[in-house]
């Protein structure tokens, strides 16, 4: 597989560095000429400024979108008319209506359009995935995310709701399995352009619920859900990636490898362009996490709880 980058600055420094260690990286283009110079001649490929003289120069299987949220929209598209497939880093779009207009394209086109929930590629997750899929400990009726850290200052387009909640936003109804009824937030702003910090309830159907609880303020770098289940609760942590089981009767930790996700996603991304199949991450899931975000502002804005009807 041929890759080319577009958007080679903050988080997509990582996203070269592993499509290069894969030996899939062939160009990259970022609007910054020197960090594009510096990148291309890092990994040894070609590096552009113009992504559509990237388009028009390079032969190549896939595109992945490392840019601001805002910009994701026009650059996709652009990418997806060339009948070339497309790796958003999340979110997929600023608006659910652009990311609906992308996936549309995307089948009209014949390509594969994903979206970077990495989560679902931790292997902390993906061990209470397994127990939640086997109901190992019954049936799974609560999660519980937190995440905290400074605020990264690379982040200039979106709140935290958009750059950080829309991980566990994905990762609830990966557990879950299904989308929810209801979202009610609060969110605030004390020194970011938009809300720093938030709190987002996502009520399910049969009394189902997550809590998802984020904020830039504190300097402490906390990442970690608890899952809790009828029979048991599960406790995992997103850096670490050590899970714990407590029931009435013991206390479990699974020992499993630590992986790095990113390397996993860029992997699993890789396999679905070279068998032709449905990446992990599908177009409508990625739209479905960006009407979530839109239905959290809007409740934090007016007060009240959203009721949201996906598909």
């Amino acid at each position: 597989m041929k890759i080319a980058q577009i958007g080679v600055g903050g988080w997509g420094k990582n996203h070269a560095r592993v499509l290069s260690q894969l030996g899939a990286l062939v160009a990259v283009c970022d609007a910054d000429e020197t960090r594009s110079k510096e990148t291309g001649q890092k990994y040894n490929v070609n590096y552009y400024t113009s992504l559509d003289k990237m388009l028009e120069s390079e032969q190549i299987d896939a595109v992945f979108v490392c840019t601001p949220t805002i910009t994701h929209f026009d650059i996709a598209s652009k990418i997806i008319q060339k009948k070339k497939s497309v790796f958003i880093e999340k979110p997929m779009t600023y608006k659910s209506e652009e990311g609906v207009k992308l996936a549309e394209m995307a089948k009209k086109n014949g390509v594969i359009l994903t979206c970077g929930y990495i989560e679902r590629f931790n292997p902390a997750v993906e061990t209470v995935k397994e127990f939640v899929r086997t109901k190992k400990y019954g049936d799974l009726i609560m999660l519980e995310f937190h995440r905290e850290n400074r605020m990264p200052l690379h982040i200039k387009d979106v709140g935290i709701i958009y750059d950080t909640s829309v991980h566990d936003i994905d990762t609830a109804m990966w557990l879950f399995d299904e989308t929810p009824q209801v979202v009610f937030a609060r969110s605030g702003q004390i020194r970011h352009d938009h809300e720093d910090f938030a709190t987002i309830m996502l009520g399910f159907k049969d009394n189902k619920v997550a809590i998802i609880s984020s904020n830039w303020i504190t300097p402490s770098r906390v990442r970690h859900f608890n899952a809790v289940c009828t029979d048991g609760i599960i406790s995992g942590d997103f850096i670490t990636q050590e899970v714990k089981i407590e029931n009435d009767q013991s206390s479990e930790i699974p020992r499993k490898e630590k992986q790095e996700p990113l390397t996993l996603e860029i992997k699993s991304f890789l396999d679905a362009l070279e068998s032709k199949t449905e990446p992990r991450v599908r177009d409508h899931e990625a739209v479905n996490v960006t009407k979530i975000a839109e239905a959290a502002l809007l409740s934090s804005q007016k007060g009240v709880p959203i009721y949201i009807d996906l598909k």
